[in-house]
């Protein structure tokens, strides 16, 4: 099955302690049905000094979102769900709310 939500495109969070935001799809995990979003769900994590971080510390990172909770933002920032068409012979991705080509 075709991939409704992939790396690079921009999303709303629809539940979480980010409710509402927005943010670019930095990586796709298909296999746990998890995205990152840049700048969304942000945890802090200790580590411990390394070679190649000799400081270690507290550091800051996205955590993964789940993919039901997060949503195709349309042309005009909204929330939508994506459709497939065949434009000619190439099947595109589509919002359902402005029937947009994605």
């Amino acid at each position: 099955m075709a991939a409704k939500i992939k790396k690079g495109d921009r999303v709303v969070v629809l539940a979480g302690k980010d409710k509402g935001r927005t943010g670019e799809v930095t990586k796709v995990l298909p296999t746990e049905n998890r995205v990152l979003v840049q700048g969304v769900n942000m945890v802090q994590r200790h580590t411990r000094p390394t070679q190649g971080d000799p400081q270690g510390g507290i550091k800051n990172k996205e955590a993964s979102l789940h993919l039901s909770n997060v949503a195709i933002a349309d042309a005009n920032g909204k929330a939508s769900r994506v459709g497939f068409r065949m434009e000619g012979d190439k099947k595109v991705r589509f919002a359902k709310t402005t029937g947009d080509v994605i």
